[in-house]
């Protein structure tokens, strides 16, 4: 990564590391963005907790301005967990024909959840000779893992997944977004309900881009598309996770009410073509005192493995995997690539 000129698109707690990744592997931060006013015009060293590196942060709405200005080799985007929230920041990466690569947990795999949105970002990334793609903590513990483990089975039946996090870890749009701080009625309302669907209906909510995936929507879909799995249906269920006495959230900066949600479980189950179920889940909550994040993800068949993976540091991973995912994109070809299509992620030595 010597010498390849980065913009840092978000700067909440995730670019604290991923910036500070880019210097130690030899890159270069030409720019920061943020729409948070406390954010805008603090120096980058600031954030990352360094020296001052002479690079202030600049407001989103001069986002253009900036990466025309910078030429920026790659856009590194950390900021929200949806396509549709981080729609204007990848169209203007690629009409500017600027390689880009976000932790937006939905980019995993946007196909199957967002396909009008992501074919149009495909042809516009095309037609200005980029890529554009999303990684992170998936990419390995919800991707690659479970490649390399179908690698060394005769016969797959079923894989199984589960990954718990901390929802405190990821800013308040995380928390949100799996209803903590929800009553059971809020949650039903706001976030389970939407589930409630026939397939049909389901199908033309995608095509309208109106679709809200749980994380392991796209995980699920990035293993199909990696193991050249024919999904034949797919469904998902969001069911709330309560606790029984109150519960501080930092991050929400409110006490949740005994009963109330702290968090949720995301199921998604996929059938394929080939005979192979995937069921998967993600557990986004607020822990209480002494819960870990854990991984997990068992394939059966012949023969049975298991893997656990406990106390995954998931945020330093999930940095750490933009970094070392960025030399692939660097020459992936153009469009919006899923990393499923760009072959196992790999160390970046530290001097290259």
């Amino acid at each position: 990564m010597k010498d390849v000129k980065v913009v840092q698109y978000g700067c909440g707690k995730m670019s604290s590391y991923t910036m500070r990744y880019v210097y130690e592997k030899g890159g270069t931060i030409v720019g920061a963005l943020d729409i948070d006013p406390s954010i805008i015009g603090k120096d980058i060293g600031e954030i990352m907790g360094t020296e001052k590196k002479g690079i202030l942060v600049q407001a989103v709405a001069d986002a253009e301005k900036v990466l025309k200005e910078t030429k920026p080799d790659v856009c590194i985007i950390t900021t929200m967990s949806l396509m549709a929230d981080i729609e204007e920041s990848l169209l203007l990466c690629a009409k500017l024909g600027i390689h880009a690569i976000t932790t937006c947990e939905e980019a995993f795999y946007p196909e199957n959840s967002s396909p009008a949105l992501t074919a149009q970002i495909d042809a516009l990334a095309k037609e200005n000779h980029c890529t554009i793609t999303g990684s992170g903590y998936q990419d390995v513990a919800w991707g690659n893992l479970i490649v390399i483990l179908a690698g060394t089975t005769q016969q797959i039946k079923k894989i199984k997944g589960s990954s718990s996090y901390n929802v405190e870890d990821y800013g308040i749009a995380l928390a949100k977004a799996h209803g903590a701080g929800y009553t059971l009625d809020q949650f039903e309302k706001e976030i389970a309900s939407i589930d409630n669907i026939s397939d049909e209906e389901r199908a033309e909510l995608i095509q309208k881009g109106g679709f809200l995936p749980s994380y392991m929507w796209n995980a699920n879909g990035w293993i199909c598309d990696r193991l050249d799995l024919t999904v034949v249906s797919q469904k998902q269920k969001c069911i709330p996770i309560t606790y029984e006495k109150d519960l501080h959230s930092e991050t929400l900066q409110m006490d949740i009410k005994a009963g109330d949600a702290i968090g949720m479980r995301a199921v998604v189950v996929t059938e394929t073509k080939e005979g192979i179920t995937i069921e998967s889940e993600c557990v986004g909550k607020v822990y209480a005192e002494g819960v870990v994040d854990e991984n997990q993800w068992e394939i059966i068949g012949e023969p049975n493995t298991k893997v656990v993976v406990r106390e995954p540091a998931t945020v330093e991973l999930t940095c750490a995997s933009i970094i070392n995912r960025i030399p692939d994109v660097l020459k992936a070809e153009s469009g919006f690539i899923p990393t499923s299509r760009m072959g196992e992620i790999k160390y970046l030595k530290a001097s290259m």
